[in-house]
């Protein structure tokens, strides 16, 4: 996330972005780290979603904030922001005149009702003479009213379904160009960059769970290099920051290969009721843990949790005694 920020040419701390996550700020977040904290959520929920989920309609229409016309009209299924399908309550007294012998389908047959509700007056709303393409009505202080995302987005989505016949990884490389290029949000130029990502992982270039972190790549890769005018420039130093970033995640495997060694070297001798084998298996899965984290997964108090992480050697994140958070050395 902080690599993101930084390829934008803005700068946030890892540690400020731990705190700030776990709504422990020592101080007022800035804006660059409000953004950064956005970005974290958007690549957790992508990474929770199916591999095909953000480029999908719904999942492009979620991850911008947008509603989905699926979600009233029946769809897949996933109407809501996080994948449920949104139901209003039912009102008072509607279906009280069924049929006793429905055996309690009245409430079912309410909250249908209130969907198709919904679905038409969404229907007539949208009907509306002068109605805003970009609705609801943007500030202009903060948005360019005649930036339009929609048919910017038709065009990126035009480019990619032009380069659904190359391998996954030139379909990225080519999709994430055309989503600077284009400009297609005003405010979230890094979702691109988790789009690209998410191409990888559709593509099998990845595990099901994982999304490449494009950024790290291309914080290598000179600037004039990835802005350059010429387009066959800006791809050749995609994919090299593609490259890198897979040259970094197999020297990140190495390293944690061997910080598990080191770890697993602190746990001879020890009795059969130690708690420090489920911590290694915990911080080797998360590698950034904090005490309450600890505590849960370990099923001990918070104060031995900091007793046992503080025996593994784990390096602190933080700094604060409220707080404390620790990643593998």
């Amino acid at each position: 996330m902080h690599a993101s920020l930084w390829v934008d040419g803005e700068l946030v701390h890892l540690e400020d972005l731990v705190l700030h996550d776990a709504l422990r700020d020592i101080r007022a977040p800035t804006h660059e780290l409000t953004i950064a904290r956005d970005i974290l959520k958007t690549r957790r929920r992508i990474a929770a979603h199916p591999p095909a989920w953000a480029l999908s309609s719904h999942g492009l229409a979620s991850l911008r904030g947008r509603p989905w016309a699926g979600a009233s009209l029946g769809g897949d299924g996933e109407g809501a922001p996080d994948g449920t399908l949104e139901v209003a309550d039912t009102p008072t007294g509607v279906g009280e005149a069924e049929d006793p012998d429905i055996d309690g389908l009245g409430d079912a047959f309410a909250a249908i009702d209130a969907v198709l509700a919904r679905s038409e007056a969404a229907i007539e709303e949208a009907k509306k003479p002068g109605r805003a393409k970009n609705a609801p009505e943007k500030d202009p202080f903060v948005y360019d009213l005649d930036w339009d995302e929609d048919e910017r987005l038709e065009e990126w989505q035009a480019v990619l379904a032009r380069a659904q016949d190359l391998p996954p990884a030139l379909q990225a490389i080519v999709a994430l160009d055309a989503w600077k290029e284009i400009a297609v949000l005003q405010h979230a130029p890094w979702l691109g960059r988790l789009l690209a990502a998410s191409i990888l992982r559709e593509g099998g270039i990845t595990t099901g769970t994982h999304l490449a972190a494009i950024n790290l790549g291309l914080k290598a890769i000179p600037v004039d290099r990835r802005r350059h005018r010429d387009r066959e420039t800006r791809l050749l130093a995609i994919t090299r920051a593609l490259a890198i970033t897979a040259e970094m995640g197999l020297k990140e495997h190495d390293r944690l290969v061997l910080v598990r060694e080191m770890m697993q070297r602190k746990l001879q001798g020890r009795r059969t009721s130690s708690r420090l084998p489920e911590l290694v298996e915990l911080v080797m899965a998360k590698p950034l843990v904090s005490a309450g984290m600890v505590a849960r997964t370990l099923d001990v108090t918070p104060q031995a949790a900091r007793r046992i992480v503080l025996e593994l050697g784990l390096r602190e994140m933080t700094g604060r005694g409220r707080f404390r958070a620790w990643g593998l050395l």
